[in-house]
Formats: structure tokens, sequence, C-alpha cells
């Protein structure tokens, strides 16, 4: 009987914390100042980011007291989860509501001093407090109603961050709310990377425990959690986790709200103080950055479609600048892999212009073919980014230390009978099964082949880069007279546009210089 309970509890536990989730949600429907998941996630979010804060303050304060050693939170009473949050008939109504929101407020314990949010963003130092700074500096609380707050409040009070069980299912249950957030998101789920994807990519560069791992674009931190639990399968000391929790992971984003939900992912993963930078990666002169600067390996979807200001481009080369995010993100992850004790690695996604553009696009691919080994280019079906974008992508693989003798090409297939990847049927790690068992035993088949770099750098009879064309269609494929879907023959005309565009700029710039 008792290994029959033992089976049965977490299947209990997730659905309870399910329960408790759903709860919350379903009374921050009621109140009018959300307005769908994309406002009731973020709202979610901090509330548990508190809790959980509070919860781990409080097992680090046992064990230093159980050692004999002083413990110093992070948080000073009545800031505490446990002081103005944990009792169920606690602040509640206009009082709660400007305890958080207002500058200065009566506080739970009946003094005046900053409100909570005032404080949390005004919190110095280093580590902890300067996460919890930061995270706090994009958050608004959208409730109106302190009472429907409280109810939410008392809900998440219900969930308890010290069982270890616990914090790994609701990980899985997060990252569920995530996608939910997403789905909804439309057009600002750009931060949103399939996870059959991620995964692959992922088990395709195999970080070893011991390398440095960036992702300067991270969003809600797919790829670093996946990385996480990638690493954490080789821990076998307690160093072992002291360096995957301490020098392992890196990240960078930008904007407040996924910057937030990294936070929490990461969290609830397991990393006990994510490094998040939540700077944009981009701000930092090229020529600047040096081998401290550097990692082994990068792991990425950058933004594309995007557009950088004038004092962003301004940190890349004269001939290298341009208002296409994702051409400056891939210049700035060259820049960052390292070169020794041994050559840096990276997997990045860029969009099907990204292989085929001229101008200053060909320009950087000539530097990644002629300093780097582009060993490998897989190509994603059509969808896989569906319903979030149309835009055909691909998957580039690269290291430090070149030049490209020859690029191996990858077509990932559609499953058979399948025509496109739909929400509800979304990619699936498993058909990467056949690329996996092909990468490290490489032979050209219906799927893979291989082309000379020098096949595709072309120059004119004065040595002028002519063009870096990477679109190169499988030769093995069986002939389909199949056309693309209407979307994306409009975004593959839009891409061939933009190219024209920053062709005409170029040529606008050196007319403007005259000669010489």
């Amino acid at each position: 009987m008792a290994k029959k309970s033992k089976h049965k509890q977490p299947q209990t536990t997730a659905q309870q914390l399910g329960s408790v989730i759903k709860s919350a949600r379903d009374i921050m429907r009621k109140d009018k100042g959300l307005n769908g998941d994309l406002d009731r996630l973020p709202m979610l979010t901090w509330v548990m980011f508190l809790k959980f804060l509070d919860d781990k303050e409080q097992i680090e304060e046992s064990r230093a007291k159980l050692g004999g050693k002083k413990y110093k939170s992070a948080l000073e009473a009545p800031y505490r989860w446990r002081d103005w949050a944990a009792q169920g008939d606690g602040i509640t109504g206009p009082e709660l509501l400007a305890f958080i929101n207002q500058e200065e407020a009566v506080r739970p314990d009946g003094t005046k001093g900053p409100g909570l949010f005032a404080y949390l963003r005004g919190l110095t130092g280093n580590g902890r407090k300067q996460v919890i700074a930061t995270v706090f500096a994009g958050v608004i609380n959208r409730m109106t109603s302190g009472y429907l707050l409280r109810d939410v409040i008392n809900k998440v009070e219900g969930i308890h961050f010290s069982s270890s069980e616990e914090i790994h299912t609701l990980g899985h249950l997060y990252e569920s709310m995530l996608k939910e957030m997403r789905d909804a998101a439309g057009d600002s789920g750009e931060f949103y990377t399939p996870r059959a994807v991620v995964r692959f990519m992922v088990e395709a560069l195999n970080p070893r425990l011991g390398e440095t791992v960036l992702d300067p674009a991270c969003g809600t931190g797919g790829f670093l959690v996946e990385t996480f639990s990638h690493l954490e399968k080789q821990c076998k000391t307690v160093e072992d986790r002291k360096t995957l929790q301490n020098t392992s992971i890196f990240g960078g984003e930008a904007k407040p709200l996924p910057y937030l939900l990294a936070q929490m992912n990461l969290l609830l993963h397991g990393l006990e103080a994510p490094q998040i930078d939540s700077g944009n990666s981009l701000a930092v002169k090229l020529t600047e950055l040096g081998e401290k600067d550097r990692v082994d390996v990068i792991l990425t979807n950058p933004p594309f479609g995007g557009e950088e200001e004038a004092g962003i481009k301004a940190n890349f080369p004269e001939d290298k600048q341009t208002s296409e995010t994702a051409l400056l993100f891939l210049q700035l992850i060259m820049r960052k892999l390292r070169k020794v004790p041994k050559p840096g690695r990276a997997a990045v996604v860029v969009p099907n212009g990204t292989l085929f553009g001229d101008g200053v696009c060909a320009r950087i691919k000539e530097e990644l073919l002629k300093d780097f080994n582009l060993h490998t280019i897989v190509r994603l079906p059509n969808g896989v980014f569906s319903p979030y974008t149309p835009i055909p992508t691909n998957l580039v693989f690269f290291e430090r230390g070149g030049p490209t003798k020859e690029i191996w090409f990858y077509e990932q297939p559609l499953p058979e009978g399948r025509k496109n990847y739909t929400k509800t049927q979304p990619m699936q790690f498993e058909e990467f099964a056949d690329c996996l068992a092909w990468w490290n035993k490489r032979k050209e088949n219906d799927h893979a082949w291989k082309v000379k770099a020098a096949e595709v750098l072309k120059y004119d009879a004065d040595g002028k880069l002519v063009s870096v064309n990477l679109d190169i269609k499988n030769p093995n494929a069986k002939a389909e007279l199949e056309h693309l879907p209407p979307e994306q023959l409009v975004e593959s005309i839009i891409t061939k546009e933009r190219q024209i565009l920053g062709l005409m700029d170029e040529i606008k710039t050196l007319v403007a210089k005259g000669p010489g």
C-alpha cells in the first residue's frame, strides 16, 4: 500500500497546484484592470516571485541558525511576504493597493515608509538584491481591486516552495502558462521558440559542465532552462553543483516582461540566482569586447524583423551597420565566442532572408565563412514557428576558428502526411531523431548534402565580393509541384524588398560621401 501511495503523490501535487493556479487566474478574470493572459500571467508571476523568495530565505535562515551563523535576508520587515501577505486576514482593499503601488504608504505594521514596489526598486547591492531591484523596475500592478488581489495572494500562499517536488511540478505548470501567454500574444510572441527546436539545438551543441553558456536574447528563458536541465544531468559532486549554479548560465533580455518571466522560469527550474542582464545586449561597441566577455557556447533565437536605433548601429563596423536586428545579433555572437583554450561554438535561429541576403548581410556571411567554421545549416520545414510567424527559418551551427571548408545542409522533413504545423499540432522533438543520429556520422542522403565554401563565396574579376548565397536547395530531394502558402510568398517578397531598400541606403550613403 505504501508503494502505491508514493507513486500517486506527484500526480496529486500536480492536481493541487493546477487547482491553486486555476483559482488564482479565475479570480483575476474578475478584475477590470487586467486584460487577458498577457496581463494575468505577469501579475501572477510577480506575486509568486515574492512568495518563492520568502520561502527560500526562510529555509536559508533555518540552515544558518542550525550552523550557528547569522543570516541577513535580502528584504527587511515589513516587506517580506511573511510580514504582509502570509496572513489570510492581512491588509486588503484600498490599503493593500496603496501599500503596493504608492511611493510613500502606510505599511502593514502601521508605520509610514516607502510602498512595496518603491522599496523593491530601490534595493541596492550585488546578487539577489540587484536581481530583485531589476525585476521590479519593470513591474506594474495592474489589478484595480485590492480585495481580489488579497484573494489571489491567499491562493498563492497555498504553494509551498520548500518542497523540491512541488517546485519541479510548478516549473512544468509554469511552462504551460508561458505557452498559453505566447499563444495569446500574437505578434508579441516574438520571444517564443518551439520547445522541440530548443531541445534539438541543445542536444546537437551538447554543452558540457564547466563551459559558459549564453543566450544574449533569452526572452522567457527557454534555451537557458533546457541548458540547465542538460548540465544538471552531468552533476556528480557538490562542486559540480556550485559550478552549475554560479558560473555556467548567462542571459540577456532588454524587455521588462520577458525578463521577469525568464527570472521566474529559471528559479522554478532550479537556478538559484539567474544571471540575466536586463540591458540591450547590442548596446556595447563590438571592438570593446575582449576575452573576458567571451563564452564557450551560445544558443539563441535573436529577434528578427526588428529595427535598432542609430546609436546601436554605431556599435558595429561601418561596413556592417544595419537596422536589421538579426544581423546585428549574428555579429555580436561571432565576437562573443571564445578563441582559447578551445574554440567556442554557437547554434542560432536565422530567417531565410539571412541565407540569401546581399550587401551588409553578404559581408557578415563572408566574415563568418572566413573566420569561423560554419559546419552545418539545418533547414526547418514550413510552419515550425506558426502561428507566430510564417517566415521560413534555419538553424546555423558554427564555431570559432576558420576558414570554413565545407558546409553540411540537413533538410528537416515534415512528418509523413503533414503539410504544415499548427498551434494544436506543433513540431515534436522526436522528429529530430534521424538528424541527431546523422549528426556525428555524416553521410549524404535524401535529406543531407554538403557544399564547398569556395562555391558559395562569389567575387568579381577585381576580387570584390559579389554575393554569398547560402540558400541552397536540396539536390537529393524528390521534385515537388507544391507552391508556398500565400502568407509565405508575401513574407518572401517583403524580405526581398527590405534587402533592396538596404542596398539603396548603402548607395545613397556612398553618393553622399562623394568620390574617394
